[in-house]
């Protein structure tokens, strides 16, 4: 049973691309702690998935995984203010999230907070070389940032989605703030016709290259609630109970190499 895993830490973008594949069709899970919830997701993000995606790569095999990058300076102030709202409820002993979500964040950064910049920027480094030098060679790793111009499309290419007709209130346009956005295909003179971006701004429809679609801002600032927020029917709940309860795997956590 192969999956979509992202695989970027924290404050790179996991709500944002979460979102725009639900938008997509996919079932979507933002963090998963049993293993009912990741057999009923298609897509499951963040926690634990960017610190067991070893694991998960041998439990479900031809997955693909999606690794989100953030320029430095923008994601440690922004991974700062998430760990001091995270860091009571990360303790080892006592802190009241779920024991997989901790041991994840315990084991990318630390289980003492808070941390230095330069901690923070090795917890970063440390993480993107493990990734890269485990999907080398391979083709079933995607790596983009979010942010950048033309990302959504590669992501689209990457698992193969149609976009034509694709219909998505929540997704974006690159220096423009929007109220729907619609793919369509257009005749160029002279040319096959190629997907534009229709946008309804204010009953005034603009069109511009495909490649100005993008993602939806979501959680900015210190806003971390986003996912919570968006209602959607394809979202699964992170503790999603199944035969055997709320339980989780069992195999042996390696951690770094």
């Amino acid at each position: 049973m192969s999956k979509i895993f992202i695989i970027g830490l924290p404050r790179t973008g996991t709500t944002s691309i979460s979102v725009a594949l639900l938008e997509m069709g996919f079932l979507v899970a933002h963090t998963a702690f049993t293993k009912k919830a990741f057999e009923v997701a298609e897509v499951i993000s963040d926690a634990p998935c960017f610190s067991d995606y070893r694991h998960l790569d041998e439990l479900f095999p031809n997955s693909k995984f999606i690794y989100l990058s953030r320029k430095l300076d923008e994601w440690v102030p922004s991974i700062t203010m998430l760990l001091g709202k995270m860091a009571p409820h990360l303790e080892p002993k006592t802190g009241r999230f779920n024991p997989v979500l901790k041991r994840s964040f315990q084991h990318v950064f630390s289980s003492t907070l808070p941390l230095s910049n330069n901690q923070l920027v090795d917890c970063y480094t440390r993480h993107e070389r493990a990734v890269k030098t485990y999907f080398s060679n391979r083709d079933d790793l995607l790596a983009i940032d979010i942010s950048e111009q033309g990302s959504l499309q590669k992501l689209q290419r990457f698992l193969s989605v149609e976009v034509e007709g694709l219909n998505v209130p929540g997704l974006n346009v690159h220096g423009l703030d929007v109220e729907a956005v619609q793919v369509e295909a257009v005749q160029v003179e002279g040319s096959e016709s190629e997907l534009i971006v229709g946008i309804d701004r204010k009953d005034k429809i603009e069109r511009k290259p495909l490649e100005h679609l993008a993602f939806p801002k979501l959680n900015v600032g210190r806003n971390v609630a986003s996912w919570h927020e968006y209602k959607h029917p394809n979202k699964v709940n992170s503790n999603l109970a199944g035969v055997e309860h709320r339980k989780y795997f069992d195999y042996e956590f390696l951690g770094y190499e």
